[in-house]
C-alpha cells in the first residue's frame, strides 16, 4: 500500500514541537541577512544566517514542548511592546476607511464619526459640547 508524503510528514511532525512565533522571527531574520550577504558578501553575515537557519530547525524538530514553549513566552514578554504598536496602527489604518477621529475642541476628548454623514453635528460624550464637522 502507498503512503502519501503528506502522511510521512505529518507521521515525522507528531510528538514535535514545530513552528511558533520565534521561530518565525528567526525564519525571517534569517532571510533579511542572506539578502544582505547577496549584497555585501561577507562571511559572518552568511555565517550567522546559517547559524539561525539550524537553530531554527532544532527547535522545530525538538521532542521538548515545554523548553521550546518557555523560549517562546519569553520572546513573546519582550516583544509585547513592539507588537502592541504594529497591531493598534494597523487597527487605525483600517479604522480610518470607516470613520474620522475628531477631537472635542472643548475638552479635547477623541470622537469617532462615520465617513460619508455630510455635515453632522457632533455632541461629546464627556462634556457634553456640540459642535459640527463634516464627515
Amino acid at each position: 500500500m502507498k503512503r502519501k508524503i503528506s502522511d510521512f510528514f505529518s507521521n515525522f511532525m507528531s510528538g514535535r514541537y514545530g513552528a511558533d512565533d520565534l521561530s518565525r522571527f528567526m525564519l525571517a531574520l534569517c532571510l533579511i541577512l542572506l539578502v544582505i550577504n547577496i549584497f555585501t558578501s561577507q562571511p559572518l553575515v552568511y555565517l550567522l544566517a546559517l547559524v539561525l537557519l539550524v537553530l531554527n530547525y532544532f527547535r522545530m524538530f525538538s521532542r521538548n514542548y515545554m523548553q521550546r514553549s518557555s523560549e517562546n513566552e519569553k520572546y513573546l514578554n519582550m516583544t509585547q511592546g513592539i507588537r502592541d504598536r504594529f497591531s493598534k496602527a494597523g487597527r487605525k489604518a483600517k479604522e480610518s476607511k470607516d470613520y474620522h477621529i475628531y477631537k472635542c475642541p472643548s475638552c479635547g476628548q477623541k470622537i469617532r464619526v462615520p465617513r460619508g454623514k455630510g455635515k453632522i453635528c457632533i455632541t461629546c460624550p464627556k462634556c457634553r459640547n456640540e459642535f459640527q464637522k463634516k464627515s
